[in-house]
């Protein structure tokens, strides 16, 4: 039986060096996009009469748009603004054209895109592959090229498409289709799709090649909700299904493991470090679905803290993976730059899956992780102000302590050759 050591070896090798290349050929999302996605947090709700700043509506992704400029999330990266389900009409005009409700975007959709873009922000929208959305509005089956066209004259830039209300058997045709409709229409759109998870659901055999030829990003798995629970039942199929998936990610192409419920009800303030640790390391889009003008100060330096934002923003593009589990903590690695020959960096997330109301230990050193860079590396904790960075060579001890259900979540720079080093190795 192979020694862990020698498994992390293989896990590493696999994880840097059998990437696919093949990529939507519409030069967008280069790197993980990153904004902000109403679905988890505001549904399908409707009555604005009852809940005007919680129902979807334009007032709704104008206060968002507004927040993310005055609130510096837009400095940070969190371009994108994004309606889910619910903006439509059920029917379509004479003209077959999609109308959005009338009541609640009573400007309609050009005008709330061109807010948006006043704002120096991008602009996305829903809609589902099948006869009619998800919550049972129009859908885009046999409106494909109209509905294409519209969405450019809209000014939109992302488009998220659904699976619902079709047979996933044609999933490999019109899937591909409407991203080819979208780049005829020559303006750039980031296209999301809902595609792998309605066939993985099915037991069926994914074409991933297919799919990150297709599409920008790609859903594999189902809605994550509102929960500590629902976060790791999406991470450990993620873990389960990691060396098929993992191998298709890459600049312009992105598994997605859902938005990010940072700033909500559920998470404690270590778990929603977690999340935002491992969206990072899996290389994740990162969609905050929350109430921008709730979000607590100690949540919004999370989702704010740019070293974080860096390891997912790494333009080497590589999804990490999980390449170790001991005592309840699970390592999750990620090859980032900068790299020299054969030697990446590395960032390193250490999560307690543990529930004993006490920080637990935990020691191994760098080449059990498989960092062997005979000249060592920087090592930083991405979420901790008061440490320093050390100084540690391949056979040093990297010692952290992990809190119930939180994380450590380290990047060692790799030492070059040429690098001249204050102070002593450890």
């Amino acid at each position: 039986m192979l020694s862990y050591i020698t498994k992390i070896g293989i896990w590493l090798c696999v994880l840097v060096s059998c990437k696919i290349t093949l990529a939507l050929n519409n030069g967008l999302a280069l790197t993980p996009p990153m904004g902000w996605l109403a679905w988890q947090r505001f549904r399908c709700t409707i009555d604005c009469d009852t809940f005007p700043d919680e129902c979807v509506s334009e007032q709704l992704f104008m206060t968002t748009a507004d927040l993310l400029v005055s609130e510096g999330y837009d400095k940070v990266g969190y371009k994108y603004v994004v309606i889910d389900d619910c903006w439509m009409m059920h029917n379509r005009t004479a003209d077959g054209k999609l109308q959005a409700d009338e009541k609640r975007f009573p400007h309609g959709i050009k005008a709330l895109a061109d807010y948006v873009h006043s704002k120096g922000l991008k602009f996305g929208i829903y809609e589902s592959v099948g006869t009619k959305s998800c919550e049972g509005y129009a859908g885009i089956k046999g409106y494909e090229k109209i509905d294409a066209q519209t969405f450019a004259e809209w000014g939109v830039d992302y488009v998220k498409l659904d699976g619902c209300y079709t047979d996933e058997r044609n999933m490999d045709t019109n899937f591909p289709q409407f991203g080819k409709y979208l780049n005829e229409t020559g303006r750039p759109m980031i296209y999301s799709c809902c595609w792998p998870f309605y066939q993985e659901g099915k037991g069926m055999q994914v074409n991933y090649t297919l799919v990150s030829q297709s599409c920008n990003l790609w859903r594999n798995y189902g809605d994550i909700q509102e929960s500590y629970a629902s976060l790791f039942d999406v991470l450990d199929n993620f873990a389960v299904k990691q060396d098929i998936w993992a191998q298709y990610a890459g600049p312009g192409q992105w598994n997605d493991p859902d938005m990010l419920l940072i700033g909500n009800f559920a998470l404690s303030h270590e778990q929603s470090q977690t999340q935002m640790a491992l969206w990072a390391i899996l290389a994740a889009p990162l969609f905050m679905s929350n109430k921008l003008s709730t979000v607590q100060p100690n949540f919004k330096k999370i989702l704010q803290n740019t070293e974080v934002i860096g390891v997912n923003q790494d333009k080497l593009g590589i999804q990490g993976k999980r390449i170790y589990k001991d005592q309840g903590i699970e390592i999750w690695t990620k090859p980032v730059e900068p790299k020299e020959i054969e030697h990446y960096s590395y960032a390193i997330a250490f999560v307690s899956r543990r529930t004993m109301g006490t920080p637990f230990s935990y020691n191994i050193t760098l080449s059990n992780l498989g960092l062997n860079n005979p000249n060592g590396y920087k090592i930083k904790n991405l979420f901790d102000d008061n440490t320093s960075v050390k100084v540690l060579k391949p056979d040093s001890l990297l010692k952290v302590k992990v809190n119930p259900s939180g994380v450590v979540l380290i990047r060692a720079n790799i030492i070059s050759k040429y690098d001249y080093i204050h102070g002593p190795y450890f």
